[in-house]
């Protein structure tokens, strides 16, 4: 089946095929200095089902994201706690790996960080190309890209750099989005710099590289001058993807890259994430208010990836319950599968919704057909089991829950009582249910219940 994703590039959905036999994907990292939020998180989720519906569909990927280690911020910030970039830096990446694997996404094959002496002779590469072909230029010990003799620049993102004053300059790590300049490749800096790894010796002298040309030789290096698809959050479409494009094509004169695809932003409570707003939380802060983290994820699939997503409390507990109640339908599922097949017309239409240009919500709304579907448990089963290859929910992982003896006597016990009118027998026996370990709840399909660890 054909796969068809929205390239922001052409501004329209077109039919993936690949530059190689293995897929070469790019995803913009954090910049470790701090934890990660949640709205990066939603991002990192949808560059991982991305990945994920690559290879249910039969693609190899390569997969490169990049942890950018140096900028501005970094910078500041060691300066402010008095230690180096590594003491700082490695705190964050740590943090950031673990959280990966709390949210179930799959590992990169190559985490490279800016300062790796291979990378910073590749971005010093690139940058002495870009001078080469005549649209770098020196100022000052800086090297700087002019975005007016590079004649395609804004063609992804539609800036219009018309009546931009020739010369004017950027050499800050980011700048106002609706503000196109000239913007900094190697920014100089001095021999104190270089003793602290804040910056290296060049052509140009000492300095550091600008965010943008990390990005660029980092990706090419592993993948190649033209690769297949660079992802991000569709805040880095200006200046961040942007320039990424200009400074690689005048380098190698060939096209960057083939489908770039954006996550669009995560709202909170109907606003922007801010600080002064108080607004932006992590994944610490989730499982602190007794949430698991895979029901962010849950909710993250709610929503297209090109859609905004409105975060609320209640929007994460529904998606926490609903998830919830999937488990507790599987748990009641699994049996012996071995023989058993894969319901072909549920697998179809789920595979036609995620090579939609990724389409989540519907394929969660096939999750929820499968288990309301008339299918033998094993079928089910198997089929939802096919379909977390891309969900990555870890619904593999659950077990088979079983009630204790005499339970299922008495919850029908209860529902009788219920039906009757009799709801002081019916929270009696919820109160005996519950010394078992059995948690009841009561839904329009009927009673549902959980058993739960009985602590002695």
């Amino acid at each position: 089946m054909s796969l068809f994703f929205f390239n922001y590039l052409s501004r329209k959905t077109e039919e993936f095929k690949s530059v190689s036999k293995i897929v070469g994907l790019y995803t913009c990292g954090p910049t470790v200095y701090d934890f990660v939020h949640i709205g990066n998180w939603r991002t990192f989720v949808f560059e991982d089902v991305l990945k994920r519906v690559l290879i249910f569909n039969g693609y190899k990927v390569k997969h490169v994201m990049n942890l950018t280690d140096i900028d501005d911020k970094i910078i500041n910030k060691t300066q402010e706690q008095k230690i180096s970039i590594d003491q700082l830096t490695n705190k964050y990446a740590d943090a950031f790996m673990a959280d990966l694997g709390k949210l179930n996404i799959v590992r990169a094959d190559v985490y490279p960080r800016a300062r790796e002496p291979k990378y910073i002779a590749a971005m010093i590469d690139l940058i002495g190309k870009i001078i080469q072909s005549g649209v770098g230029y020196i100022k000052d010990g800086s090297v700087y890209f002019s975005i007016n003799k590079f004649k395609n620049y804004g063609k992804l993102s539609g800036t219009n750099i018309k009546g931009v004053k020739a010369g004017a300059r950027v050499d800050v790590d980011e700048y106002d989005k609706e503000d196109p300049q000239d913007f900094v490749l190697w920014k100089a800096s001095d021999a104190r710099a270089k003793e602290k790894d804040e910056a290296f010796d060049s052509p140009w002298g000492i300095g550091r590289p600008g965010w943008h040309i990390e990005c660029s030789a980092m990706s090419m290096l592993e993948l190649g001058k033209t690769f297949d698809i660079h992802t991000g959050g569709v805040d880095l479409l200006f200046p961040h993807h942007e320039n990424e494009i200009a400074q690689s094509e005048a380098a190698t004169g060939k096209k960057f890259v083939n489908f770039w695809m954006e996550g669009e932003h995560l709202q909170v409570e109907g606003e922007k994430m801010a600080k002064r707003l108080g607004n932006i939380y992590t994944l610490e802060d989730i499982i602190k208010k007794g949430f698991e983290p895979l029901a962010l994820r849950y909710l993250f699939l709610t929503a297209h990836y090109r859609s905004k997503l409105n975060f609320t409390w209640e929007s994460l507990s529904s998606a926490q319950s609903a998830l919830e109640n999937v488990k507790f339908q599987i748990s009641n599922l699994k049996s012996e599968t071995r023989n058993s097949k894969v319901s072909d017309l549920h697998l179809k239409k789920f595979k036609e919704a995620i090579s939609n240009d990724l389409d989540m919500p519907k394929a969660i709304a096939i999750l929820h057909e499968v288990l309301k579907s008339d299918l033998d448990n094993s079928q089910k089963y198997r089929t939802i089991l096919e379909m977390d290859k891309v969900f990555g929910l870890g619904l593999d992982k659950i077990e088979k829950q079983e009630l204790p003896k005499g339970a299922k006597e008495l919850i029908d016990e209860r529902e009788e009582a219920r039906k009757l009118g009799d709801f002081a027998k019916s929270d009696k026996i919820r109160t005996e249910l519950a010394k078992m370990g059995v948690s009841v709840e009561d839904t329009v399909d009927g009673p549902k219940w959980k058993v739960k660890k009985v602590e002695s």
